[in-house]
């Protein structure tokens, strides 16, 4: 079984940063990716990141330049590194991975392609 443990969020004011840590253990998809989303209040959850494989990255156009998505191989651990944050940033955030049987992995910006969560950590920029 796939396990998603997620750290890291929580208030800032806006400008700046934040760090979310994702951690993946059990079997996983050959194509190794990982992605963010987050849901704001009152709001369908959306993507935010992805990186594959290969260190290959996507950014949903919100954070793109402002968020970096890496990856420590060895620890199996996804780092989101979140500057120049806003209060629009503000949300529960979500890491997610395919499970070996999932055809449609990595998906982006569509979650088919993702069917192991975390549970969600709390990020809160104030203005």
């Amino acid at each position: 079984q796939v396990h998603v443990v997620e750290s890291g969020g929580g208030s800032v004011q806006a400008g700046g940063s934040l760090s979310l840590s994702c951690t993946v253990s059990g079997p996983t998809n050959n194509r190794l990716c990982v992605a963010y989303y987050r849901q704001a209040p009152g709001k369908e959850r959306e993507a935010v990141a992805r990186i594959d494989r290969g260190g290959g990255t996507t950014y949903a156009d919100s954070v793109s330049g402002r968020f970096t998505i890496s990856r420590r191989n060895a620890k199996n651990t996804v780092t989101l590194q979140m500057n120049s944050l806003k209060p629009e940033d503000t949300a529960v955030y979500y890491c997610a991975t395919p499970t070996p049987s999932n055809l449609r992995a990595c998906s982006f910006p569509e979650e088919y392609g993702y069917d192991a969560w975390g549970q969600g950590t709390q990020v809160t920029v104030s203005s």
